[in-house]
């Protein structure tokens, strides 16, 4: 029988969709990535296929998570760079050996050389969180209102004003809570 995975949350920017494969880090956490199988499954999904994945590379490519989530973290609250994290995703970056294509629609994909490995992908993914965090990018970082999740998000909303890392699972759980706490308080006390 086959073990059940938690689903990938998928954003639209790499390097913060990667900092997800670890969710409500101030709960119960959510490893999204726990065998190196799952690692493969994600770069697949995410257009950095790789062939395979050791239990080093996956702790590399953790390491490389979490130094993102902790630079991305310090940089929407505008505080100073975790040197260590900076450290990691220099390293990554400089390690990785990819090469950015244009599409015939006008999009730019990556292309990892034949015989590429996690270590090129995650490179990829080093070098677009260095693209954010340096403010390169059309958007700004924040963090997700949830009190149990707090994920470092890209928000490119118009207005810059989004409180979720994702609306249909912290924007939408923190909404029923809402609802259920002013049904409880009576009909006359709803907002």
């Amino acid at each position: 029988m086959r073990v059940a995975f938690p689903e990938f949350r998928l954003g639209s920017v790499l390097a913060t969709s990667f900092t997800g494969t670890l969710s409500e880090r101030h709960g119960d956490s959510v490893e999204r990535i726990p065998a190196p199988h799952r690692l493969v499954d994600w770069l697949a999904v995410s257009g950095l296929a790789v062939d395979s994945c050791t239990t080093a590379q996956l702790d590399l490519a953790r390491e490389l998570r979490e130094s993102i989530h902790a630079a991305a973290t310090a940089a929407a609250v505008q505080d100073p760079l975790p040197a260590s994290a900076v450290h990691v995703i220099n390293d990554r970056s400089a390690q990785g050996r990819a090469a950015a294509i244009l599409t015939p629609e006008g999009e730019r994909q990556w292309r990892l050389g034949p015989v590429s490995g996690v270590e090129d992908a995650l490179g990829v993914i080093a070098a677009d969180a260095i693209g954010i965090i340096a403010g390169e990018r059309d958007g700004r970082l924040a963090l997700c209102a949830s009190p149990t999740c707090r994920a470092a998000f890209f928000d490119t909303s118009q207005s810059r004003t989004r409180k979720w890392c994702d609306m249909n699972t912290c924007g939408n759980r923190q909404k029923k809570a809402r609802f259920h706490a002013n049904q409880r308080m009576g009909p006359g006390s709803a907002e």
